[in-house]
């Protein structure tokens, strides 16, 4: 029994697990604006530009402290040139090598500096609420296109309800007319009106599929990935009253919690950061300055003899005694020999010590005359202030405009369900004499096909009202920062 039930057992866990990575299990609400979060393009792309002006925050905070460069250069030089070691003029072919270590750093630029680190950690913390931005647009899409999922389902079922009962009647009906009581023309009626109610149901699961393929779209889930959402039990979704949804209070609570405004702020604070910045551009800068460097020469030959083939006369006199004598000039000619690669490197660290220098001091720059540009570049960075100032205001105006028109949907979706209600409740009355009446026999097909459709209408008319409703509620909801749930 055993070596039965363990691999059975095994195989319905790694089945479970398979499911489970694959999406078999039903996806909530909360899971699929997790799932977007994470996935979401739009999303992926802030957090790609969150990381840069996180990036750019390091440069500002390095550029403070000294830069360190080393460099050399290695090779040969021929005809008349100067010796680097000895800086006199030289004929012979050269091996030479120049070494520098060379090190620089800002001591005074009047808060250039400083300004660029705010500058930098301004823009990285609105990049860092652009995400958090985006990823409440993508919840309020999720949320959108979840509801559309729950009400298409909300329709299937209406729509199997209604061709139940046009079952039964047609049951009903068809033992009336082979009974003699009722003409075949009332079941012909009958027949057609289940045709139209299989339609209804056939284009609802339809919208419940085209609605399954938006939210998977929305959320960048894999179309080929099983996909079937937890569908809550509408009634029983919490609703906050309208009452307690004034759009004036819930404007001063998005003003300080909304991401938009958050940005709007920062970027703000950045432009009046950057006038600062553009301003230090019309006064001197003192930086440090220090370096270590290092010359090595020798020749590509060696003098290995000399002989004497004659001599000439200068012009010059030398008096000894008197007399005046003429002084010539030996004339020598140079044995030379041609040195490996390897020998001349010979003493390279010799010279290296000998030609070992040192520097340090400080370079004031003082900005007399740019073309205009620190100028011009100060009056950009105002003109930029203002325009932030003014994409401030414009974000905070269409956050009250958004959240007072909310409030008026809410309030006209409210009244269009309580109405839809009153609709439903009289349809049915309505339904439910005909039915009566033309299960009596008081009443043709026509008038109970007719207020059958009737309710139907009104019952998908109160389904939209009712979700309606709901997404109206729950938008306000997430106005006064408790997000997007059901």
């Amino acid at each position: 029994m055993k070596r039965i039930l363990l691999p059975f057992l095994a195989f319905m866990v790694s089945v479970s697990g398979i499911q489970a990575q694959d999406g078999g299990d039903k996806w909530s609400l909360q899971r699929c604006i997790d799932y977007a979060a994470k996935n979401n393009i739009s999303v992926k792309q802030a957090d790609v530009q969150a990381r840069l002006a996180k990036i750019e925050v390091e440069r500002a905070k390095l550029a403070q402290y000294p830069n360190v460069g080393f460099s050399t250069n290695v090779g040969t030089q021929y005809g008349r040139s100067i010796d680097p070691t000895t800086n006199q003029f030289t004929s012979s072919q050269l091996l030479f090598q120049n070494l520098n270590v060379n090190t620089g750093v800002n001591v005074f630029s009047w808060g250039a500096l400083q300004a660029d680190k705010k500058i930098a950690a301004f823009n990285a913390n609105a990049a860092l609420t652009d995400v958090e931005r985006i990823i409440n647009d993508v919840s309020i899409n999720v949320a959108t296109f979840y509801l559309q999922v729950v009400a298409s389902k909300k329709q299937i079922e209406i729509a199997e309800v209604q061709i139940s009962q046009t079952k039964t009647q047609l049951a009903f009906t068809r033992k009336r007319v082979d009974a003699g009581a009722l003409p075949e023309l009332n079941a012909a009626e009958i027949e057609a009106q289940l045709a139209r109610d299989t339609t209804t149901l056939v284009n609802a699961q339809a919208s419940y599929a085209q609605a399954l393929i938006q939210l998977k779209a929305a959320i960048n889930l894999d179309m080929a990935t099983p996909f079937e959402i937890d569908i809550p039990a509408v009634d029983k979704i919490p609703l906050e009253s309208l009452a307690d949804l004034d759009p004036a209070i819930l404007y001063q609570l998005a003003l300080s919690s909304q991401p938009a405004q958050k940005a709007a702020a920062l970027r703000l604070k950045s432009a009046e950061e950057s006038v600062k910045r553009a301003k230090a551009a019309f006064y001197p800068s003192l930086t440090a300055f220090g370096g270590l460097g290092s010359n090595f020469a020798n020749p590509s030959s060696s003098v290995t003899g000399a002989t004497v083939v004659g001599s000439k006369p200068t012009g010059n006199f030398v008096t000894v005694g008197g007399t005046n004598y003429l002084v010539f000039q030996p004339d020598v000619q140079l044995t030379t020999s041609k040195k490996s690669f390897f020998e001349q490197w010979k003493g390279w660290g010799p010279q290296l010590d000998q030609n070992f220098r040192q520097n340090i001091g400080l370079q004031l720059q003082v900005p007399i005359f740019s073309n205009g540009s620190a100028r011009l570049g100060y009056e950009r960075s105002k003109l930029n202030q203002k325009n932030a100032e003014i994409t401030k205001q414009q974000v905070d105006i269409n956050l009250q405009q958004n959240i007072y028109q909310s409030y008026t949907n809410a309030k006209a979706a409210m009244l269009r369900f309580n109405a839809s209600n009153k609709s439903v409740e009289a349809s049915q009355k309505a339904y439910d004499f005909a039915a009566k009446r033309y299960e009596a026999g008081l009443s043709n097909t026509l008038d109970l096909i007719t207020n059958q459709n009737n309710l139907l209408r009104t019952k998908l008319d109160r389904l939209n009202n009712q979700f309606d409703y709901i997404f109206r509620i729950k938008l306000l909801e997430f106005y006064k920062g408790q997000g997007i749930k059901l």
